[in-house]
């Protein structure tokens, strides 16, 4: 149970669903477009060769890109925490503070309430002097590559046993479909949609995602 608790904690249905989407439109557009422009005449291990090392150039890419975010939203942070600490104009601070808090929150929350966090915080030592990478973030990139990564093998899997391309990519397509709708059907539970809908929707949105890539040349 715990390892299943620190898993969720790195990813939410959300987060894998969206990885587990990026990662089949990219396997997609690679075996479909050079499908495509070859006349279905295109090598199996060529296919292979091609998806898997796209999906692995792009999950590099994901999580590279997850942690420099990472490290620019705690560099705000600080740079936020510093000026509500060094401040002399209590407005300005209370502003600062709302600035951070979700819209309907700071929307609601009074001025007493505001200066009541703007105490706390000036009081509190400075914690974050060096603005670093945790074991956790890494953990996550590390969880949002693999998902971007191994999102490809059911759609390459056909191409193994399947000799014939066409059919093979048929195949792939309707793994991929499946796929979708899963990732559709998690998310729905988790956010309390209607589960067909959201589904058919994720089928729906991933396959238009796929066409306009291929068709803008990706």
């Amino acid at each position: 149970m715990e390892g299943t608790d620190k898993a969720q904690v790195l990813l939410d249905p959300v987060d894998r669903a969206a990885e587990v989407l990026f990662g089949l439109i990219m396997a997609l557009s690679f075996t479909c477009s050079i499908s495509i422009a070859t006349g279905h005449n295109t090598q199996i291990s060529e296919l292979l060769i091609g998806a898997i090392g796209c999906n692995l150039a792009w999950g590099i890419v994901d999580a590279t890109m997850f942690l420099i975010g990472v490290l620019a939203q705690r560099k705000r942070n600080k740079k936020l925490f510093d000026a509500i600490q060094n401040t002399s104009e209590t407005e300005k601070a209370r502003t600062y503070i709302a600035s951070v808090l979700p819209p309907e929150v700071a929307s609601v929350i009074e001025k007493e309430a505001l200066e009541q966090l703007r105490t706390k915080l000036i009081q509190l030592p400075d914690t974050t002097h060096v603005v670093r990478l945790t074991s956790h973030d890494i953990k996550k990139a590390a969880a949002l590559f693999s998902l971007v990564f191994i999102s490809t093998f059911p759609v390459v899997v056909p191409f193994i046993f399947i000799h014939h391309t066409v059919l093979a990519l048929r195949v792939s397509n309707g793994v991929a479909i499946v796929m979708m709708f899963l990732c559709g059907w998690s998310v729905a539970r988790y956010v309390g949609f209607n589960k067909w809908i959201m589904s058919v929707a994720m089928v729906i949105i991933g396959t238009i995602l796929v066409a306009v890539t291929i068709a803008l040349g990706g």
